[in-house]
């Protein structure tokens, strides 16, 4: 894996070496390996490499074979052979590298070359006779992109630090932004915290020409309900295109492994790279010392059964000196607390390997979260009840019932009520936020909620689910969960957690084949009554143990409510109580800090959420 960066001005200036270099280095734990840089006329491109593949030959950033057109590149592109074969007739190789595939590509086919990759990838073309950047991000956002944009300049990397080296910057922060973190915890794309820092999307590429840019989507999920194969002929079938994209993951020159958490689709791929490896599969995971969030037991049994070479390492509240690391490497607000976990998984791993494969998706594609029945449920209930109705019924009693954290789940409906008075997308935002909507006005400052003028993060929701192109209830929530929280949250933090260690992490399940497939599935095949990742479990029973495939979700979560009322309450108490900024209320603030504290309460998540948005803010943007 690799950081890229560079500039183009629109005006004919020279260009400072020195400024793209300082900008690269700042990701050198992107690429550790190796840096290079390309000065052209008003253009710069810098890249710092991470060596998986053409150890020799792959240096960045690589031209074309007259040196009119270059690329900074990161990722990995698992067809490269198969196009490279195509492109052999009309181009000369020079290297062995999947970078230099993608400038060929692009010369045979310029408005359709992104679409033909399969992999994961951010990279920065330059085009020089066609005064060209292009600037493409990978289908699902496994690789970020972000870039800053002026009337003189453009300036892009994968990680915004590398953009505010660059002087002459405007570095307002973007309130709207500010407020879909505070429900989210994370910032949706293509905002940054920055109001003119950007992302580019998942599935789109950016065409620049004399200061106009084109964004362009190049692929998008489409869900159907395909009733032409049998549960069994759906099982071979995913099980085929699972195997090809475990299988063209383990390209490799360098030490390749596994995360292994024991849940079913680590488990799945570990299981499936055991029967393709003739080696035992190097497998990592972490633990907790309490007992209610540890999964270790269960990734030892799975390593076990496969036998793997499997390390592991305990997480403890003394570990959290480790949060202003990361509040560095994520550079925006960022609220997941099990980037902790993810950042220490991350270390094991690359103790021993350079390259891991993981089970994120499975989640996404097999709807196996807990929320996506309920969700379906709710939803079905609102069919038959009008929202007038459920506005008045569910409403009154979501104000009237307590909210018991402490007591049993069937016991907890107040969320529940919350979510069925309102429409199917503020249902399952509400399900989804951090502070629901009759909270969240409450942690808002005064001032804040003015500049705001009315702004509602929901909308984002409501775009992604409105351009969904299916009537299927299930099929809706996956789409907007694929486009907001597993591109935004789940791969922001595998992403910045694995490569604060130099550590490349591959998705076999967000391979865009894998995904489109499932994606054909009629969706009682992936959600079966409770039974999430229904057609997953029965294609893996071959491969792993019941007990591993049917046991209940745990999730990577991390203990934060003890750790908050012990191990971190003084670290806390000094950044979360004494703390103060324009945005948020102190009075609330002290309101849940005590809730929790009381134990009546689990303010955790929420205690989360504003201790990493006043870190971001003390260390990263006032620099203190």
């Amino acid at each position: 894996m690799c950081g890229i960066s560079g500039f183009l001005y629109f005006e004919d200036k020279p260009v400072d070496g020195k400024l793209v270099q300082e900008m690269s280095d700042l990701q050198a734990h992107r690429g550790p390996d190796e840096a290079g840089l390309h000065l052209g006329r008003g253009v710069a491109l810098g890249h710092r490499r991470l060596s998986i593949i053409d150890l020799s030959s792959g240096k960045q950033p690589l031209s074309n074979e007259d040196g009119t057109v270059w690329i900074t590149f990161n990722g990995e592109i698992y067809n490269f052979g198969e196009l490279n074969r195509e492109l052999a007739f009309s181009h000369t190789f020079r290297t062995r590298s999947d970078t230099e595939t993608i400038v060929h590509l692009y010369e045979s086919h310029p408005d359709s070359f992104v679409a033909k990759l399969r992999g994961m990838f951010a990279f920065a073309l330059w085009d020089e006779p066609q005064r060209t950047l292009i600037l493409a991000r990978d289908r699902v956002g496994k690789k970020p992109l972000f870039y800053y944009l002026d009337g003189e300049k453009l300036i892009f990397a994968s990680e915004i630090k590398a953009i505010l080296r660059h002087p002459g910057l405007k570095l307002d922060i973007d309130d709207h932004a500010v407020s879909d973190y505070l429900s989210l915890g994370y910032i949706p794309a293509p905002k940054s915290i920055y109001r003119f820092i950007r992302k580019v999307r998942p599935g789109h590429y950016l065409k620049v020409v004399d200061r106009q840019v084109k964004e362009v989507r190049y692929w998008d999920l489409t869900f159907s309900d395909d009733q032409s194969h049998s549960e069994e002929e759906w099982q071979e079938m995913l099980l085929s295109e699972f195997k090809t994209a475990v299988d063209i993951r383990l390209m490799s020159e360098v030490p390749l492994g596994a995360f292994l958490s024991g849940g079913l689709d680590s488990s799945a791929v570990v299981a499936i790279m055991s029967e393709i490896l003739d080696q035992p599969v190097k497998t990592a995971t972490i633990g907790f010392q309490e007992d209610s969030f540890d999964e270790s037991e269960f990734a030892r049994h799975v390593s076990r059964h496969l036998g793997t070479d499997h390390y592991e390492r305990v997480i403890t509240p003394e570990k959290i000196s480790t949060i202003e690391k990361l509040v560095w490497h994520y550079d925006e607000p960022f609220a997941d607390s099990s980037a902790l976990p993810t950042y220490f998984v991350s270390q094991v791993a690359r103790e021993k390997v350079t390259v891991c494969l993981s089970g994120d998706g499975g989640d996404e594609n097999f709807a196996g979260y807990r929320r996506h029945y309920f969700d379906l449920q709710e939803n079905r209930l609102r069919l038959i009840l009008p929202l007038a109705v459920r506005k008045v019924v569910f409403g009154c009693l979501a104000r009237s019932y307590p909210k018991l954290d402490w007591a049993p789940r069937f016991l907890r409906a107040k969320s529940t009520f919350q979510s069925l008075a309102h429409d199917p997308v503020e249902g399952y935002f509400e399900t989804m936020s951090y502070f629901r909507g009759c909270e969240k006005p409450l942690l808002l400052s005064e001032d804040f909620k003015s500049r705001l003028r009315g702004y509602q993060t929901v909308e984002v929701f409501r775009e992604h689910y409105q351009k969904a192109e299916t009537d299927d209830l299930l099929s809706r929530i996956q789409y907007l969960d694929i486009k907001t929280y597993l591109a935004d949250d789940i791969l922001t933090k595998v992403d910045r957690a694995s490569m604060a260690n130099s550590l490349e992490v591959r998705c076999p399940l967000l391979d865009h084949k894998v995904m489109e497939l499932i994606a054909s599935m009629p969706s009682h095949l992936k959600l079966r009554g409770r039974t999430g990742k229904y057609i997953f479990k029965k294609a893996m029973q071959r491969y792993l143990p019941e007990e591993i495939i049917h046991r209940n979700k745990m999730g990577f979560g991390v203990p934060l409510g003890n750790w908050f009322r012990g191990g971190i309450r003084e670290y806390a108490r000094q950044h979360v109580l004494e703390g103060e900024d324009p945005y948020l209320c102190s009075r609330f603030i002290r309101e849940i800090w005590e809730q929790h504290q009381s134990g009546m309460r689990d303010r955790s998540a929420q205690l989360w959420n504003i201790l990493m948005f006043r870190l971001w803010l003390q260390r990263v943007h006032h620099g203190t």
